[in-house]
């Protein structure tokens, strides 16, 4: 038995749309009758919805394709832009994290360092990844395979897609928020080009734990903050259902990031997201990414560093009271 398409609230309009389509074409099979004309009425239809809904999307709506269980994860865009992928395990000091892996790559030729979290597919998956939720360890093998790229002069990219790192008793006992304020420092110093993609979700300190690079590049229809919106909400108004507020309160989405200077590129996706059509999503994330490691490359390392710590030192906003004089 076919499993069901997983639907979206606001994507039920579309699939009553493609019920009415598949109806129509069963029924010009059946009876041998041209249907074609009205086929043809209900596809038009089908692209108009599509575009309508898709060009009007709220930062909640966007944030629940971020999350959506179909969508391309980082291990499949590094299968489609890059050749040649070899893991690397281990921390060197407690154990292999699955949820954040790691490992050598060639993109477009040029040997690259991939660093990405990864989430599961299915149930057994999920739980081996941990959701996606990196520990410790996963964020201390990062800066060991980032330190390795330094050392023999590779790009890094990072793909981020993580709701936040695993806030349970044992990372906390293994000192989680240290592994991942030392990767800050660390990155902000590393002296090789560093390129970060946000593939889905951008949570907390989970992402800005292998963020801090030269450019960051976000998907259309993916997400970056500070917390959650569904824990925003619960802080705010204890309420976790009044997430879709604090989604825009927080300024989550793609194109509100770059107004802001937080992200340099939004990566466009497919019509209907990049779950339904993962090729041409990836093509549109390897142009981006030769784009912006063309114009690295050539830095020296200096001037590398000058710019990502100006990048950063100049992010938000804030202004000096006045101070009144008689």
């Amino acid at each position: 038995m076919e499993t069901p398409a997983y639907v979206l609230e606001f994507e039920k309009p579309l699939r009553e749309l493609a019920k009415q389509l598949d109806e129509l074409r069963q029924q010009s099979i059946e009876t041998n009758v041209d249907l074609s004309k009205e086929i043809r009425a209900i596809e038009a239809k089908v692209d108009a919805t599509r575009r309508d809904i898709y060009s009007n999307l709220t930062p909640w709506q966007k944030v629940q394709i971020a999350r959506h269980p179909k969508r391309p994860y980082a291990l499949d865009y590094v299968g489609m832009i890059c050749e040649g992928f070899q893991e690397l395990h281990g921390d060197r000091q407690f154990k292999d994290d699955q949820a954040l892996i790691g490992g050598t790559a060639f993109f477009n030729g040029e040997a690259v360092m991939i660093i990405a979290q990864q989430k599961g597919r299915d149930p057994k998956e999920r739980i081996a990844r941990n959701f996606g939720m990196p520990q410790p360890e996963g964020y201390r093998k990062a800066l060991r395979l980032m330190k390795m790229a330094e050392k023999f002069g590779l790009p890094v990219f990072t793909f981020i897609d993580t709701p936040g790192a695993f806030p349970g008793i044992e990372s906390e006992a293994r000192h989680v928020s240290e592994a991942i304020a030392v990767n800050l420092r660390e990155m902000a110093m590393l002296k090789t080009p560093t390129i970060s993609v946000i593939v889905g979700e951008g949570g907390s300190g989970g992402a800005l734990g292998i963020g801090v690079t030269d450019r960051v590049l976000i998907f259309e229809n993916s997400y970056y903050s500070v917390i959650s919106p569904e824990g925003c909400a619960a802080i705010l108004w204890k309420d976790g259902s009044k997430a879709s507020i604090a989604a825009e309160a927080l300024k989550v989405s793609a194109d509100h990031l770059e107004r802001l200077g937080v992200v340099d590129e939004i990566v466009p996706e497919p019509s209907g997201g990049a779950h339904n059509d993962p090729a041409h999503a990836a093509a549109a994330l390897k142009y981006s990414l030769h784009k912006h490691l063309n114009d690295l490359r050539g830095l020296p390392a200096a001037k590398l560093l000058d710019t990502r710590y100006e990048r950063y030192r100049h992010l938000g906003v804030y202004e000096e009271a006045g101070i009144a004089r008689s």
